[in-house]
């Protein structure tokens, strides 16, 4: 995300957008907080937790993004940065997926992005990183979200050194870094029924001021957690006719340090589809994905995942807990499917 080591309050960003971003130098912790200066940004905490035979999956989201027009108002009331918040639970045994989203304006202590490190809330919800781990607090309708991850392993910087590309130009690119294999402990509450859990989760943090190329509609998305401890990532854009547009993703063993995949070595094929009842979206809710280090079955644990946010981001997108499967059949870890564009263009 650098051509020089660089904080991004720095006066040749303040002074103009960042269109082709440079290369990345990453600096942490300042990097796990808000870059205001970008036009798009999310935080995005998938995982799964388990309470005895009882099996979770669990999102905490949080986007800021950046009102373009309202930049050079003076006015403490002006809404130059706005805040959305999702958080959804699976429960794999119930065969039903909660969610809630919120949105406000920057400011009032009602909503912020701290710049110095990862402290992102939005009235009473809140994601944050303290004494090197993350705390996530989510209280909905039904459900209450109160977990705590704790790194196992190193930041993964995805792309080159944390500079993604996402299409064909140049300025079609995000920084992105992940945190895989988070150590989940904490606590979730079902319709008043408390539960305490473990389990493993991922965190991306991503933010660009350019992302998507004007032919893609939507993209999909894998971020899993290996039993060995591996961590694989895939992800393609998709054109209006469901042809790939860019495709990348990464894989990281225990042992050693990234392979980053080249444009063209990662493929998704769809095998099931699910139809929304909401939507009437078709949903591929399972696939096999080629990347180099493996052909892999993706298998949604519930086929109704999708998420309707239409009342803060205006999307309504698919995003929920899958099973992984290697080349031989067998199941190797878990983590998040994310379908966007399928039931509407996904404008960001």
């Amino acid at each position: 995300m650098r051509r020089r080591p660089l904080l991004l309050a720095s006066a040749a960003l303040l002074a103009r957008p960042a269109l082709a971003l440079p290369p990345a130098q990453l600096r942490f912790p300042r990097d796990h907080g808000a870059h205001p200066d970008f036009r798009t940004e999310w935080w995005y905490l998938t995982g799964r937790a388990v309470a005895g035979d009882r099996e979770f999956g669990f999102q905490v989201t949080f986007f800021r993004s950046r009102v373009d027009t309202t930049q050079g108002m003076r006015s403490r009331f002006a809404a130059k940065q706005l805040i959305f918040a999702h958080a959804a639970l699976t429960d794999v045994q119930g065969r039903k997926l909660w969610h809630d989203q919120r949105i406000a304006r920057e400011g009032f202590d009602v909503a912020l992005a701290a710049q110095d490190d990862l402290h992102v809330k939005l009235r009473d919800w809140s994601l944050e990183r303290s004494g090197g781990a993350y705390q996530a607090s989510a209280t909905a309708g039904d459900f209450t979200l109160a977990l705590g991850c704790t790194p196992t392993q190193p930041v993964l910087l995805q792309g080159d050194h944390g500079l993604s590309r996402k299409g064909p130009l140049q300025g079609e690119a995000s920084y992105y870094y992940s945190e895989p294999q988070l150590a989940v402990s904490g606590s979730i509450t079902l319709r008043g029924q408390r539960f305490e859990v473990g389990g493993k989760a991922w965190l991306d943090h991503e933010w660009s001021e350019e992302l998507l190329h004007p032919d893609a509609v939507g993209w999909d998305w894998i971020g899993m957690n290996l039993d060995d401890g591996s961590a694989l990532t895939a992800f393609r854009l998709r054109t209006k006719d469901g042809a790939p547009l860019w495709d990348g993703g990464s894989f990281r063993s225990p042992q050693g340090g990234p392979y980053t995949f080249s444009p063209g070595e990662t493929d998704f094929a769809p095998q099931r589809r699910w139809t929304s009842p909401l939507s009437q979206a078709s949903y591929p809710v399972e696939w096999i994905v080629r990347t180099p280090a493996d052909f892999y079955t993706v298998r949604a644990v519930i086929d109704n995942q999708e998420l309707d946010s239409r009342a803060s981001t205006g999307a309504i997108y698919w995003e929920g807990l899958s099973h992984l499967f290697d080349s031989n059949g067998k199941q190797v870890g878990r983590g998040y499917l994310e379908m966007t564009g399928y039931a509407q263009r996904l404008r960001l």
